[in-house]
């Protein structure tokens, strides 16, 4: 049995208490926030604490937290004899460089709390400072999901930039999307088999050989079209600047 004192309260916590819960290899002795307000979802489920110097004993002690207060966090763990480890895509391991024993473990998926996630078919990026670590990391991450990835924090930065851009940037899009079919009197959800086809090519093909549309056919007047259509400026720099992005990737001339 693996015990884990979870450091946070949002989404990834959240998400990865739910999932560590319906395991028999990974307990969740203790849940920390400083709000105890935000702990009201835990407290009825394990023990909860606001102070950092109540903490139990664990083997991981698993910070959750914004990034910026990562370092922070981890210098009032540095006395512990478990490994302190982190959940975040854009910290190297260095910011944990206070404590004797620490790691990362990733969890590479979007999380909203109200959403049901298949853990399964979560990838989950660990690092350690040593290899005896890293195994613990990857027992842990084991009952979960049987997708566990040894990546470096330099290789974790380059992948959480690439998850930025084919989830974050592409849901604004999504979004754009919407407000332009509502702007037309028109329901989002008849764009969604077209989503879902364009993210089903690219299990088997790689992106850049399925692209469509017209940027790369270099259709002008219907680039033209769109763009005069387009009545927010912002939007019409997107559409401007993806279009040129696309001909400079394939090699297409404006």
């Amino acid at each position: 049995m693996i015990n884990v004192v979870l450091l946070g309260t949002g989404n990834v916590a959240t998400h990865l208490f739910r999932a560590f819960a319906a395991t028999e290899n990974v307990r969740v002795r203790q849940v920390y926030n400083h709000s105890e307000t935000s702990l009201s979802f835990f407290s009825n489920k394990t023990a909860v604490t606001t102070s950092l110097d109540d903490l139990f004993e664990a083997d991981i002690y698993l910070i959750a937290l914004k990034d910026d207060v990562i370092a922070e966090t981890a210098q009032q763990l540095s006395g512990r004899k478990g490994i302190v480890a982190h959940t975040s895509g854009g910290s190297s391991i260095e910011v944990l460089d206070s404590c004797d024993r620490r790691g990362v473990f990733y969890p590479l998926q979007t999380f909203s709390k109200q959403k049901t996630l298949d853990y399964s078919q979560i990838p989950f990026c660990i690092e350690a400072g040593t290899g005896e670590d890293l195994e613990l990391l990857r027992a842990m991450a084991g009952p979960i999901s049987g997708k566990a990835y040894e990546i470096n924090s330099p290789q974790r930065k380059r992948l959480h930039l690439a998850a930025v851009f084919v989830c974050n940037f592409v849901n604004h899009l999504y979004a754009v999307g919407e407000t332009i079919c509502q702007e037309g009197d028109m329901p989002f959800e008849i764009l969604q088999p077209l989503i879902q086809e364009t993210a089903h090519k690219i299990i088997s093909d790689s992106p850049r050989d399925v692209q469509t549309g017209p940027a790369i056919r270099n259709d002008k007047s219907t680039i033209k079209a769109h763009l005069d259509l387009l009545q927010d400026p912002e939007n019409k720099e997107i559409y401007h600047l993806l279009t040129k992005a696309i001909q400079t990737f394939h090699g297409k001339k404006l």
